[in-house]
């Protein structure tokens, strides 16, 4: 669609650049602004203006207020330009929402590349490189790990997760730095992006920044402008950016630009963005390495020196695309891109001072003079003019200088941007110009042999006589200079024997925190005042009492200006600090407000809804999350969600109706007085099925997400309670159609074989809950489950009849199937049941006791016909109470089982002689295979008792597609890599053996004998008859053809019994019973440890 009615969502040189650019394309442009915003000149540079409720940023941050103004215009479209609202999806989405066209991104590119740790496994998983670092949400503990595993000499960045633009970010090279570094950058993150996340990279010392610039119309196809270089930063923050790089290796120019359109592609990007790496300053050839750091969905503040050598509006372009236009469509295709002619260099005028230690101090005032620079190659985008008085409550930039020269050696741009800060003529406000100036007549500045550190490492040099040496090409006003580079002074006289305390900047004060008439020490606390959208705290210089305060909350100061009077004296420590005298008890109205909100969703204030459950016999939620996790550990995530039925219910009845959204969710400990934290930590999720039944609301859906997300970067097991009853229908607060994007689904099974994944169903679980339980790697379900991937009503739906939900899907049916791998009693004993699977994977315990091994030279009988109970075995040799059998009612030829022995977890399978004589059919097959994958994915040891005659044959068994089914168990095997070691306790012949003992006698760690074993090809019988037929069929008699019968078989069995096995070498050895926990223990100690890794083994664990 072709924009009619543009609002520029921002302020400043970027509002007035973007109603340029549109202006030029016929759109008609509507500004707004601040209570205090209303002197700035993009006000006058657009068609309309509209005025917002509230000062400073949060006027232009206040979503609602911004999509109804554009509303209340008529606006068809939004630019957020840079900074505020620009990045934020949730925005993005607002105005889709209202049908307005947000130029940018679309919302779901914003949310990825607004989370970092998103943005870098987008790169990971194209091979890009990335920076190496943590993965998400980063602890102080983590972070000085991370530091101590550099090395010596080795340091970090510590780096907000949400945001960028230097905020958030300090480098650490010392373990005693690291505690008030990442306090800083917490709460500078919080302050500037609302969340205190932050994560840390290694510190590449000599850095260089590549940025480049590209442009997606959303179809896929992408085009790049080339690159840009802002390696000049101060603290992490740009002041002069290049285009195009004047150093960089034309072959790693090639490598980075493709890896940009690469990651743009990948996400179809839409519009304008700027994808950001890092460079060895060092390495100058064409494979040198580089890294990917972040990406920028939006206009840059930078945009301009690449509009200078490509000669491509890139706003117009933006406009453009965002309107609907191709790249076809609008002349960008790749090969329709100008190669850069020339170079470009803007320079960023900032209001500020720098003290000798570098560090950058806001300043302000009203601009007596202010005329820019012009000429050839000359632009300068600012919103400065004479008579402007600065906001304090905004970004200190004034104006980019930008130079362009069509020279292709590189020094003559600086030296015609030298020229222009000479000419430019600012009065009444400090600014860096003289810093700018002395920057870039730098030689290595020149010769760009710079990096990302260049500043801070020559910052007394660029400091030295800053201003003083450049010659001023313009008039000056007549009048004390100082006077002119001071802002207005608010003066107030100070009552006798008084000192002044003065503001450290220009400002405006958002709180006094002392009356006249107070004693106050010094040190004490006295004022905040914002200056910059950082609040800044005004000390008391000296003890004494406050005799006068000379300005009110809300004034605007400025530097050096006096907040209040001070008469010296000695004041009683004691009596000063009762000023500041805190009440630790005192409950205040915010927190109030929050704990009656979360109280609202617990069982004590729900004894309506717990006495539903108590009805069925069932428990809640959130006991069974309790009963779950260590008593005090589990911590919920989401818990003052409501359901997203806002258009159809008022606020006060969703929190009742639907606390949490029908979902608690979180994370605690499991097994905590076994296992260390590392090894009990869990994620937990529970349906709550007193909200509307367990359904999967829009929220709980955005919960589980986000939980899913959690547990995949942080490496942590997922128990899921699945009662419910699939998708919600009366959700309304969205714009969808059938909710098929969703990506929670996906995001489950992407934990596969990642971590463990526990599945517990009480009650009715169908649909959406079902396919949650069915993803898991273990059901537990309790005597009154009913599981199935559609309901009642969806079955009477589809016109398949009416049934009642216990006739669906009930455990009679699901356990014989194999669905279900778990049976208990109720909620009490699956909770028992899950934390005992759990403990298999958390590790090994200390404490055991075990049944006197001397028992398993008994349990198999000396008749070799008599069957017997492979579970007895079982639970003799493993150690006592540590058995865990799963799917225990189907494949019931083969047990499979976790297990301890001496503490030590194991997978277990064996054969059960009791079913088909131990004979391995379809279900069997697919039964031990799934488990052997489970045991490999994390990597438990695998114990297999083989008694087997070989594979179920006959039609009848091929009817079950055995040929295929039975194989899995030899591609299973050669799959994995985890100790496997073999007990044969009778019999051992065939294929069936050979799958028995991962696909061959010698492909085990050992594979050894009971006495008690026999082997062969088939069954000794089996052998005879077919082998011996012609001779058998010759004897007449039936008594001497039994007899000789019975004789083969007898020369067979010895020839296969297991000593005779074991002297050929087919088996390793015969042992004693009693010393089989030895063997396997020794064994599990003689094979290497698993090696530590942060990603998956196998690529997933099959759900059948």
């Amino acid at each position: 669609m072709n924009i009619a009615r543009l609002l520029i969502a921002n302020r400043g040189e970027i509002a007035i650049r973007i109603a340029r650019a549109a202006a030029e394309l016929g759109i008609a442009t509507i500004a707004v602004y601040s209570e205090d915003d209303a002197a700035s000149l993009h006000l006058r540079k657009a068609d309309e203006a509209l005025a917002l409720a509230g000062k400073g940023a949060a006027a232009y941050l206040d979503i609602e207020q911004i999509v109804a103004a554009a509303l209340r215009a008529e606006c068809d479209a939004i630019h957020p330009g840079y900074g505020f609202l620009s990045e934020n999806a949730h925005f993005a989405r607002r105005c889709a929402e209202e049908g307005i066209l947000f130029v940018g991104p679309q919302p779901e590119v914003l949310a990825l590349f607004g989370d970092k740790t998103a943005a870098r496994e987008l790169a990971q998983r194209h091979q890009v490189p990335v920076v190496p670092g943590t993965q998400g949400p980063t602890s102080l503990e983590q972070a000085r790990a991370f530091l101590a595993s550099q090395g010596e000499g080795g340091a970090m960045m510590i780096k907000a997760l949400a945001g960028g633009g230097g905020r958030g970010m300090r480098a650490v090279a010392r373990m005693d730095e690291v505690d008030a570094a990442y306090a800083r950058c917490q709460s500078e993150a919080l302050a500037a992006f609302g969340s205190d996340a932050v994560y840390v990279e290694q510190l590449v010392r000599r850095a260089r920044h590549i940025e480049v610039q590209v442009l997606g119309d959303g179809t896929g196809q992408v085009t790049h402008l080339g690159e840009r270089e802002c390696t000049l930063q101060r603290r992490n923050q740009k002041l002069v950016e290049i285009a195009p790089s004047p150093t960089l290796p034309h072959g790693l120019r090639e490598r980075i630009v493709a890896a940009a359109v690469q990651l743009a592609q990948a996400v179809h990007y839409r519009g304008l963005g700027t994808f950001e790496f890092l460079v060895d300053a060092d390495a100058h050839g064409d494979d040198a390495p580089f890294m990917f750091i972040e990406a920028n969905p939006r206009l840059q503040v930078e945009h301009t020196v690449t509009e200078e050598v490509t000669g491509i509006d890139l706003v117009k372009a933006q406009l453009q695309a965002a309107g609907g236009g191709t790249l076809a469509q609008l002349g960008l295709m790749q090969h329709e891109i100008p190669a850069p002619r020339g170079f470009a260099v803007q320079l960023r005028v900032n209001m500020e001072t720098m003290d000798n230690s570098g560090n950058a101090l806001p300043a302000g005032g009203t601009l007596a003079a202010f005329e820019p620079p012009s000429g050839p190659g000359i632009r300068v985008d600012s919103y400065g003019y004479a008579g402007y008085t600065t906001n304090p409550n905004f970004d200190s930039l004034l104006a980019k200088v930008i130079a362009f020269s069509p020279s292709p050696h590189y020094p003559d741009v600086l030296t015609r941007a030298y020229r222009a800060l000479c000419e430019f003529r600012i009065e009444g406000v400090a600014t860096n110009v003289g810093f700018l100036q002395n920057l870039i007549r730098q030689p290595n500045v020149v010769a760009n042999r710079v990096h990302t550190r260049f500043v801070e490492q020559h910052i007394d040099a660029l400091l030295e006589a800053e201003g003083g040496e450049h010659r001023k090409l313009y008039f000056e006003q007549a009048g004390d200079e100082a006077d002119l580079a001071t802002p207005p002074r608010r003066m107030a006289q100070a009552p006798a024997g008084t000192v002044a305390v003065g503001v450290p900047m220009q400002g405006s004060v958002v709180s006094l925190d002392v009356r006249e008439g107070d004693a106050v020490h010094a040190g004490q606390q006295v004022a905040v005042i914002e200056a910059m959208k950082m609040e800044h705290v005004v000390k008391a210089e000296a003890a004494g009492y406050v005799r006068l305060i000379a300005a009110k909350q809300g004034d605007v100061l400025a530097h050096g200006d006096a907040l209040l009077f001070i008469e010296p004296a000695d004041v009683d420590q004691a009596q000063a600090l009762d000023t500041e005298a805190i009440d630790i008890d005192r409950i205040r109205a915010d927190l109030a407000e929050v704990r009656a909100r979360h109280e609202i969703g617990l069982d004590a204030a729900r004894p309506d809804a717990v006495a539903r459950r108590r009805k069925t016999g069932q428990r809640t939620a959130r006991e069974n999350i309790d009963d779950l996790c260590d008593a005090g550990s589990f911590i919920e995530y989401g818990a003052l969600a409501v359901a997203a039925q806002r258009r159809r219910r008022p606020l006060d009845e969703l929190i009742k109706i639907s606390p949490a959204d029908g979902l608690v969710a979180g994370v605690g400990s499991v097994n905590g007085e076994l296992f260390d934290d590392e090894r009990a930590r869990c994620m937990v999720l529970s349906y709550d099925y007193t909200v509307f039944a367990g359904t999967q609301g829009m929220m709980n859906h955005k919960k589980t997400d986000r939980i899913f997300q959690l547990a995949e970067q942080w490496r942590l097991p997922v128990v899921i309670f699945a009662e419910g009853g699939g998708g919600r229908p009366g959700d309304t607060d969205a714009l969808l159609v059938a909710g098929l994007d969703v990506m929670s689904f996906i995001n489950f099974a992407k934990l596969s074989a990642l971590v463990p994944r526990v599945g517990i169903v009480s009650g009715r679980c169908f649909a959406g809950n079902a396919a949650f339980l069915g993803c898991c790697d273990v059901i537990i379900a309790t005597e009154n489950a009913t599981i199935g991937m559609g309901g009642p009503a969806m079955i009477e739906g589809g016109g398949l009849g009416v049934f009642e939900p216990e006739q669906v899907g009930p455990v009679s049916m699901q356990a014989p199937n194999g669905v279900i791998d778990v049976v208990v009693r109720d909620e009490e004993e699956a909770v028992r049941a899950a934390q005992q699977y759990l403990s298999y994977f958390q590790g090994t315990v200390t404490t055991w006791e075990c049944a006197d091994q001397r028992e398993l030279r008994h349990l198999v009988p000396e008749n070799r016909l008599r069957s017997y109970d492979i579970r007895r075995v079982i639970d003799a040799l493993a150690d006592r109470d540590s058995v865990l059998e799963l799917r225990r009612s189907f494949g019931a030829g083969i047990v499979t089982a976790l297990v301890r022995i001496e503490g030590r977890p194991f997978g277990l399978i064996a054969n059960n002689p009791m079913h088909l004589g131990g004979a391995i059919d379809a279900d069997a097959a697919d039964k031990a295979a799934r488990f052997m994958q489970l045991c490999d994915a994390f990597d438990l040891p695998i114990l297999s008792l083989c008694d087997t005659p070989g594979f179920m044959v006959g039609p009848d068994a091929e009817r079950t597609a055995m040929v295929r089914h039975v194989s899995r168990m030899f591609v299973t095997a050669g799959s994995i890599s985890v100790p496997f070691f073999t007990v044969v306790l009778r019999k051992g012949y065939g294929l069936g053996a050979q799958a028995m003992a991962g696909g061959s006698f010698h492909a085990p760690f050992f594979t050894v004998a009971w006495p008690s074993g026999e082997f062969g090809a088939m069954g000794l019988e089996g052998a005879v008859r077919l082998g011996y037929r012609k001779e058998l069929e010759a004897i007449a008699d039936p008594d001497e053809r039994r007899a000789t019968f019975e004789k083969m078989v007898a020369a067979s069995y010895e020839q296969g019994k297991a000593i005779n096995m074991a002297s050929f070498l087919e088996i390793d050895d015969v042992i004693d019973p009693l010393d089989t926990r030895r063997w396997v223990l020794r064994g599990l100690r003689s094979a290497p440890p698993a090696a530590p890794r942060s990603g998956k083994k196998r690529p997933f664990i099959d759900t059948w």
